[in-house]
């Protein structure tokens, strides 16, 4: 399979009538801090896509940047037990979405995930920027417009401890 770039992300903005753009930057941005700096932003509106397995289904997960996901949670939520939850290594990632780690926006992925779910502080800012399809890459668009475009549940996936901070 051939590597997503930001171009198959600008055509699914474009064919999706979705307000969004891509900004590319000469510094890499492949972690939160990076990304922030480079777009001159806050690092909580950064937002991070996840691919987990929950019993073998793909499932992504949306969520602020430095958030740490909770496993427990994604297992309540589908009715599973915690083993039955795993984060998708590098090649997994790579061979569903199409991206590479550190580069993968929240949709125009190479093979839609079972399901979406973002994390309430997603929605929490107006505007939030994404992985754009390479680690020189970031996808600006509203919050409301990802969740439509996503299809995304939005259910509480970060860790208690990090709820209040």
């Amino acid at each position: 399979m051939e590597t997503r770039t930001p171009a198959h992300v600008e055509a699914y903005l474009h064919q999706h009538g979705l307000p969004g753009r891509i900004h590319r930057f000469a510094q890499g941005t492949p972690s939160v801090e990076a990304a922030a700096r480079a777009a001159g932003i806050s690092p909580e509106q950064v937002v991070k896509t996840l691919l987990f397995f929950v019993a073998g289904q793909p499932v992504v997960v949306i969520t602020i940047g430095r958030a740490r996901v909770d496993y427990r949670a994604l297992a309540r939520h589908f009715g599973v037990g915690r083993k039955k939850v795993r984060l998708a290594d590098a090649a997994q990632v790579l061979a569903h979405t199409g991206y590479p780690v550190g580069a993968v926006p929240p949709l125009a992925h190479a093979h839609p995930a079972q399901a979406v779910l973002m994390d309430p502080a997603v929605l929490a800012h107006d505007v939030v920027w994404a992985g754009g399809g390479a680690d020189d890459a970031l996808l600006e668009i509203p919050s409301a417009a990802l969740r439509a475009a996503t299809g995304a549940q939005v259910i509480p996936v970060r860790r208690e401890e990090e709820k209040d901070a």
